[in-house]
């Protein structure tokens, strides 16, 4: 006797639902709330200045929560299982060469799907086309081709993760000579000026790739390939693909960068082929500029009229003398003749970042239909190519397919409500934060304020100091949320058997977070060179992987790719940018990001080498109690 089957009206379905939803919207909240917690703490209490458009930057992260919630579901729903599937079933069903192309188009897909790619096209509005013309050229100009070639690099990293399971090929036959080609090429671009801004952005690129699409797909697709080619150890399957993504599309974007200046077709050069959208922002940039330098540099008819009255100039000025003789008598300068000319100082003014790209009142309708393409651009090519090859490359029934159309379909409103929330709410927090930062240490015109504000101390040391101090607290709090360290945490306790406990490995990647992003924000501060900052660490890590052991080497190097999170790496590069553009003498704020990934490498590998050492000595120890 059948059954009818049971009707659930609208408010049962959702009282069913209502629990899962709600911890899966509390978990993404939990990854969220400490970062913009400490944002709006450190603006409000500490630089005592409120938050600007507080209302739309709320409803914008409330939306960013949401969208995290339903991408993260997609992907575990949709895209991970299609990317398990096809790289358990790729090397029993194709030859190695199918194998490898399938790697690098999954990875260049993926690259494309990366939501904060979209926030390295939107970084160009706030760099000067006159003081980093190549720089300004390859994040406007030739922004497509600059995404372009970071999915190349991507794609080459996964194809070559992917060859070194079919080999077992040693992760430091990859790192060491890797890393020694970007350090001869950063040292090289750093000698040369044209090439020197872009250091920042091609190192950065290495963290923007490391997202919530690239490393679960790339994993799921290590996972799959190892549990055919024989691997025993399936935990130990992704390690290594993480940090051939994040050093590859670096050696891509400086090879980018060195090509168009031997072309000599940036902006300014003769070969340079200008648009007149191109025109009109440079001509903006310039007259801007123009008239910020004449109006800083005149007195005007009160401020004069007010020194006349009270014979007192209290406004910044410097002398110059016109004419005359100028003669030294007795230790002191004598002047006869002569016209003193008194010149006001220029003051320090912010160029805001990304003020073309976020508008308060921009129309929100708008801002929703780009969201929603942007979202079908990422994710429909990503999912056609992953079913197009499980159906006519490897002809396999698609299984569950309902629940995989479930996922895909999740992955797109997640991602179109992430990339909508970001752009309402996380950037302009993090714009608007990092421009405010500089009033630690400087006087500056408060983001979207009026009128002038700090320096807090009267010493520029104390602030500044003060704002290292924030990035250290930002980039450590903000890593113990990254719900993905838990999940990296628990496999290395297992790998190394609990001699690497999982708080301890946490607690080294959030210190090595803390002082990277610390050290970034000390970079911009005193407009230290980046290659300054980067090389001596990495021959450092030249020599600790060559001292590692292979397991720690693997999850040392991996641990960067977990820290650059769908949260941190918006906020931390619209605040770096926004830092960037209050310092007087800095032409842009990259390079954050880039020393918040080198620092958990160096601290996870110091600890693991000590661990590895004890572990040794203490296994010695018993040994010998055992023979005596």
């Amino acid at each position: 006797m059948s059954q009818d089957p049971v009707t659930l009206g609208v408010r049962a379905t959702f009282a069913i639902l209502w629990p899962y939803i709600r911890d899966k919207l509390t978990e993404q909240i939990r990854s969220i709330w400490f970062i913009v917690g400490y944002l709006a703490f450190f603006q409000i209490v500490i630089l005592r200045l409120p938050i600007v458009y507080a209302a739309m930057i709320a409803l914008g992260i409330v939306i960013v929560a949401v969208g995290l919630m339903f991408f993260m579901e997609g992907l575990r729903l949709g895209l991970m299982p299609l990317g398990e599937t096809i790289g358990a079933i790729l090397p029993r069903n194709s030859s190695l060469p199918a194998i490898l192309l399938f790697a690098f188009l999954l990875g260049v897909g993926a690259t494309f799907a990366e939501p904060a790619i979209a926030i390295l096209r939107e970084a160009g509005s706030g760099v000067s086309a006159h003081q980093a013309p190549l720089l300004y050229s390859l994040l406007n100009e030739f922004s497509f081709q600059l995404v372009f070639v970071v999915g190349l690099g991507v794609g080459v990293a996964v194809l070559l993760g992917v060859l070194r399971f079919f080999f077992g090929l040693s992760m430091k036959l990859l790192i060491i000579p890797g890393v020694s080609i970007l350090l001869g090429l950063t040292i090289f671009a750093h000698n040369n000026p044209v090439l020197k801004p872009i250091l920042g952005l091609a190192w950065d690129c290495g963290a923007v790739t490391t997202g919530p699409v690239t490393v679960p797909l790339v994993l799921a697709l290590g996972i799959g390939v190892c549990r055919i080619v024989g691997d025993a150890d399936t935990s130990n399957a992704g390690f290594g693909i993480v940090t051939l993504a994040s050093l590859l599309p670096i050696l891509a974007v400086l090879s980018l960068g060195i090509y168009h200046y031997a072309a000599d077709d940036y902006f300014g050069r003769p070969n340079h082929v200008t648009t007149d959208a191109v025109a009109a922002v440079a001509s903006d940039d310039g007259e801007r500029e123009k008239s910020v330098a004449r109006e800083a540099v005149e007195f005007s008819t009160e401020e004069f009229e007010r020194i006349v009255a009270s014979g007192v100039i209290d406004i910044d000025h410097r002398l110059r003398y016109r004419d005359g003789e100028m003669a030294l008598e007795d230790g002191r300068i004598v002047m006869r003749d002569t016209t003193i000319v008194v010149e006001k100082i220029p003051e320090q003014r912010p160029r805001l970042i990304g003020g073309r790209s976020w508008d308060p009142n921009q129309n929100v309708i708008n801002r929703i239909g780009e969201s929603i393409i942007a979202a079908l651009r990422a994710i429909i090519p990503l999912c056609l190519f992953l079913l197009l090859t499980l159906k006519l490359v490897l002809t396999e029934r698609l299984k569950n397919a309902q629940e995989l159309f479930i996922g895909i379909g999740f992955a797109l409103v997640g991602m179109a409500l992430f990339i909508l929330g970001i752009n309402l709410g996380l950037s302009p927090l993090g714009a608007q934060l990092g421009s405010n930062v500089p009033a630690a240490f400087a006087p500056l015109t408060p983001w979207g304020m009026q009128g002038v504000e700090g320096p807090l101390f009267e010493t520029a040391f104390y602030g500044k100091a003060l704002a290292v101090l924030f990035g250290f607290f930002l980039g450590y709090g903000a890593t113990l949320a990254e719900p993905a360290l838990n999940a990296l945490g628990e496999t290395v306790e297992k790998i190394t058997v609990g001699a690497f406990r999982k708080g301890l490995l946490i607690q080294s990647v959030a210190l090595g977070v803390g002082l990277g992003i610390a050290t970034g924000v000390l970079k911009i501060a005193y407009d230290l060179p980046l290659a300054y900052l980067l090389v001596p660490p990495y021959l450092l890590l030249l020599v600790l992987t060559w001292l590692s052991s292979e397991e720690f080497v693997n999850f040392g190097w991996d641990s960067a790719g977990v820290t650059t999170g769908p949260i941190t790496v918006p906020l931390v590069l619209a605040m770096g940018l926004g830092i960037g553009a209050n310092v007087p003498g800095v032409s842009d704020g990259f390079g954050i990001l880039a020393l918040a990934s080198v620092g958990p490498i160096i601290t996870v590998l110091l600890v693991g080498f000590i661990v590895s050492r004890s572990s040794r000595s203490a296994f010695e120890t018993i040994a010998k109690e055992a023979r005596e």
